[in-house]
């Protein structure tokens, strides 16, 4: 895998956690992909700043992906929710976030995305 996209998911999170939203909104393309339980399409930057608490585990896939184990918060919910999101990075940037509710179906997903992109 390419150092690079474990330092755009890095620099994502690191941005997030320090509550550096703007910093966070550099990390990203625009638009960025997103799938979770709420819904799917692209948002903003900014709308993808605030997706994600904190990152648990990081498993690389591929070249350009990587599933990234968190725990996530949503408008009106009590407590955060562990899910696993499939990042995508492009140029340097996450350009797609994929969430899913844990992390065996991220890894299934992010494996066929993988083989998707590197076979005919």
């Amino acid at each position: 895998m390419e150092p690079a996209v474990e330092a755009a998911i890095g620099e994502w999170h690191a941005s997030v956690n320090e509550g550096d939203l703007e910093r966070a909104a550099r990390a990203v393309g625009d638009a960025i992909v997103v799938l979770g339980p709420k819904g799917a399409g692209a948002i903003t930057p900014a709308q993808f700043a605030a997706w994600v608490e904190r990152p648990r585990s990081w498993h690389p896939v591929g070249d350009r992906l990587m599933v990234v184990e968190e725990d996530a918060t949503w408008p009106g919910s009590p407590a955060p929710a562990r899910v696993a999101t499939v990042f995508r990075v492009s140029g340097g940037k996450v350009t797609a976030a994929l969430r899913l509710p844990d992390l065996r179906q991220a890894l299934e997903l992010a494996h066929i995305c993988d083989a998707m992109a590197t076979t005919a």
